[in-house]
């Protein structure tokens, strides 16, 4: 019997892109909040979210330095399972919820994209970096301290499409409320075969379960974004109008469940 919790199966399973869960992440984040057409952010909303009245075209961009592990040390493989992410969030409701939509999301390996599919996140493959911080003293360090300014770009296909610039004033008062809301994912599988092409054979409305989700050294300041046009990406149709604030903190929490809201497979087959 083939083995492994994904692609590929194998005689002992140890060729799957990722381990079985519980999954367990810890990361530095750079993002900035801010406000945007909220046609544009209507227009990203899958069948069964619909628009915030209190924050229509509210929406969030992070870039994310990761380290992940799940039961076998694998963080003592950081070739594979250290990777860097950037997302943009969208404020939504599902029903009477007030929750985040994931439009867009680009990693930098395969271990990350198999597990972001698995959850429903839309991952694509990019290029990203961030200033990071150091705990020695010296010009190339950047504390976590007011003044501090820290940079960040998201590359894909050889094209730039975002950059980011984020400089700290005060720690955050509440480094939670950054991430009150629950994300909301759609995992989504075609079909190949003839005749049913538009019967996906996933087809749900999904929401992220994050367990012990902690965030630390959380900062925030005045925020820089810019998104860029590209060919094959839609991500500067969510270019900013008004920035709201820039922030910086890192967090950790573990992955081992989903809730599935909606099968939208009942609708169609």
């Amino acid at each position: 019997m083939l083995k492994g919790f994904t692609v590929p199966k194998s005689p002992f399973g140890q060729a799957a892109l990722t381990p079985p869960p519980p999954w367990h992440y810890a990361g530095d984040v750079v993002g900035v909040e801010y406000w945007t057409d909220p046609d544009a952010t209507a227009a990203t909303l899958p069948h069964g979210l619909s628009q915030d009245p209190k924050s229509n075209g509210r929406a969030v961009m992070m870039f994310l330095d990761w380290q992940f592990t799940a039961q076998n040390d694998e963080y003592l493989d950081p070739a594979r399972y250290q990777h860097r992410e950037a997302s943009i969030l969208i404020y939504a409701m599902y029903r009477d919820v007030p929750v985040m939509w994931c439009p867009y999301i680009y990693v930098d390996n395969d271990a990350a994209l198999a597990c972001g599919w698995t959850q429903g996140f839309p991952k694509k493959i990019g290029s990203i970096f961030q200033t990071r911080s150091f705990a020695v003293a010296g010009p190339a360090a950047v504390p976590l301290a007011a003044g501090s300014q820290f940079g960040a770009s998201l590359s894909a296909q050889g094209q730039r499409l975002a950059e980011a610039c984020v400089t700290l004033r005060k720690p955050a008062e509440n480094g939670l409320s950054l991430l009150d809301r629950p994300t909301v994912l759609l995992r989504y599988v075609p079909r190949l075969a003839a005749g049913r092409q538009d019967k996906p054979a996933v087809n749900e409305l999904a929401m992220s379960i994050n367990d012990n989700l902690t965030i630390a050294s959380s900062w925030i300041g005045e925020g820089e974004l810019d998104l860029r046009e590209a060919s094959g990406e839609e991500l500067h149709a969510l270019a900013p109008d008004r920035i709201e604030f820039g922030f910086r903190y890192s967090l950790s929490y573990s992955v081992s469940d989903l809730r599935i809201l909606d099968d939208h497979r009942l609708a169609t087959d």
